[in-house]
């Protein structure tokens, strides 16, 4: 393999130019060599040495590439994946990995059987929000966590202009897209649940898709909950955590996704840096005082996450979001929803 990882984006969408290619282009260690467009050419206008095609599968054969991002449409997740995995490339594949958890068990031992590199872009672990809340539990100063609530809310009636986030197909919805991240971050602090119970609906009068949903993921003292709607009007605090000797609260408050639609780049000056005002609030008790304090929300990043694939592929470090995370996430979906349809609590472990 060639020093910089060549790489190709299965699609040139939201995703692919807000997510993918600024961090791919800016970084010395990848090339943004390929993309997939089937009727424009946005990519050209940006990245003017790109190669376009207007399929994946002639894609995937270009000799050239060392990486393909897919980051198409949930239900195509599997086909994709399995076909650039096939062809040779590693793989970066979105959240959720994919629609059914047996389908990603698959992917995952095909990429095993040919040393390949596949990895799901949880890309929410690399929040500022999330790395403080996840350093403030790890720290030990809320004693043990009693309850972790997260709320990602929004206030939309109206449905998307992306069509295929609305239309009732396998793997659309809410908890498929915004539980994802949510479901990832709970598990990558806690691990895996011994039971679930979930509530899933929709809730806005034209949707066809689950727009709303509230999961409790249990443990043997500590009871996590996930929720999401679509008609907040006044959002909640994003995380609440509760533990035998003190609480954090702290807002949803990442601003890396706000940079890149207003058409910053990863390299940027103060990048993912928080504003005091969204700063945690700790209320506590160390060393037998009070303490009532507001935390440092440092920076996000998700240049950390493709910085992970590179040392993956290049130097066989530890993959940044190993698949089977991934494939753990699709798992809690799936008792998620036979909870909601049964209206019972799912025995997981």
């Amino acid at each position: 393999m060639s020093k910089v990882i060549k790489t190709g984006i299965c699609s040139f969408g939201m995703s692919g130019q807000i997510f993918h290619a600024p961090f791919i282009h800016v970084n010395p260690n990848f090339e943004f060599t390929a993309v997939v467009e089937r009727s424009k050419n946005l990519a050209k206008t940006k990245y003017p040495n790109v190669k376009v095609y207007t399929n994946i599968d002639d894609m995937v054969k270009d000799p050239e590439l060392d990486l393909i991002v897919v980051n198409t449409p949930n239900y195509t997740h599997y086909d994709y994946t399995r076909t650039a995995l096939e062809a040779g490339k590693h793989v970066i594949v979105e959240k959720p990995f994919t629609v059914h958890h047996q389908e990603a068990q698959e992917l995952i031992e095909l990429a095993a059987s040919k040393g390949l590199l596949l990895s799901v872009y949880h890309n929410r672990r690399f929040d500022s929000d999330y790395k403080v809340v996840k350093k403030t539990i790890e720290s030990g100063v809320l004693g043990d966590v009693i309850e972790f609530e997260v709320h990602y809310d929004r206030f939309k009636e109206e449905l998307s202009y992306k069509k295929h986030k609305e239309e009732a197909l396998p793997g659309t919805g809410g908890l498929y897209d915004l539980g994802s991240h949510l479901i990832d971050q709970a598990l990558t602090i806690f691990g895996l649940p011994r039971k679930v119970w979930a509530d899933i609906r929709i809730i806005r009068k034209d949707s066809v898709v689950d727009d709303y949903f509230e999961l409790v993921l249990f443990y043997d003292t500590l009871r996590v909950r996930l929720k999401s709607s679509y008609l907040v009007k006044e959002p909640l605090a994003a995380y609440q955590v509760h533990g035998r000797i003190g609480s954090f609260i702290k807002s949803k408050s990442d601003i890396q996704e706000a940079q890149l639609q207003r058409g910053l780049m990863p390299d940027s000056p103060d990048w993912g840096a928080e504003a005091p005002h969204e700063w945690g609030l700790l209320h506590t008790t160390i060393n037998g005082k009070t303490v009532k304090e507001f935390v440092p929300g440092g920076s996000g990043n998700y240049m950390d996450y493709y910085n992970g694939i590179y040392e993956a592929i290049a130097n066989g470090a530890p993959n940044p979001v190993n698949p089977q995370d991934g494939a753990n996430v699709v798992r809690v979906i799936e008792a998620a929803f036979e909870s909601s349809n049964g209206g019972k609590v799912v025995n997981f472990a």
